[in-house]
């Protein structure tokens, strides 16, 4: 998908409308920095002062975020994201943890009555991807995001699914890169094992009780770190 350049008026509003669209459809990820301004600049055919303008106004809603001296990342991938984020960012991390379990259990339970063949060699396949990457914890935090939102997604529940993802993301942001959960990996993926067994023989009880002890285990860790003073509630 290319960007268009504007022609009517309220070019500030045209622009958002663009950098929202790049960012809902994938095109920038979460985590991803946007392209620098003057490439922007030229794709779009705005000033600087127009763009710059419109990349505030997304900074301001919370889709996008700017690092001093790096550029600026895309920090939410919806407006209904950075609206909960925003409400979130109001929230403790044990706070969202147990909404997060509430969530977790139904979704884990809908999964195995509802997963098809292709969703769960999906799961498996998430799952064989966070494995791999254990050595690198800010990769292995986004792998197990992808992990958990393939459960998610095999529910078929959209507002299931976008309550989730963009929980899990705030979660993400006060988390990422925390070593201390990777070295918990052998815990962790034996949990994720019997949760991908439960989906799989679609035993809904199984999977619900898979998907609790998972974030029971994640939550006393977490509780450990707060302790410690490794993140902040």
């Amino acid at each position: 998908m290319t960007l268009q350049k504007t022609t009517r008026s309220s070019l500030v509003k045209q622009v958002v409308d663009q950098l929202v669209q790049r960012i809902e459809t994938g095109t920038w990820s979460v985590g991803e920095r946007i392209p620098p301004e003057p490439e922007l600049v030229e794709q779009l055919g705005v000033s600087r002062n127009t763009l710059r303008e419109a990349v505030q106004a997304l900074i301001h809603n919370g889709m996008l975020e700017a690092r001093q001296g790096d550029g600026t990342y895309v920090r939410s991938s919806s407006e209904f994201g950075a609206a909960m984020q925003r409400r979130l960012q109001r929230s403790t991390v044990i706070e969202i943890l147990e909404v997060r379990h509430g969530l977790e259990r139904e979704i884990a339970r809908l999964a195995a009555a509802r997963r098809t063949d292709e969703d769960l060699a999906l799961i498996r396949e998430k799952l064989t991807q966070s494995q791999a990457i254990l050595h690198d914890a800010e990769a292995y935090t986004l792998a197990d995001l992808d992990f958990h939102m393939a459960i998610a997604s095999a529910t078929y529940n959209g507002v299931m699914i976008d309550l989730y993802k963009n929980m899990s993301e705030s979660l993400h942001y006060s988390i990422s890169g925390t070593q201390e959960l990777v070295d918990m990996k052998d815990i962790l993926f034996k949990h994720h094992t019997v949760l991908v067994e439960a989906i799989r023989v679609q035993d809904q009880s199984a999977a619900e009780e898979a998907a609790s002890s998972l974030i029971q285990v994640s939550k006393t860790a977490l509780m450990q770190l707060i302790k410690e003073g490794s993140i902040q509630l």
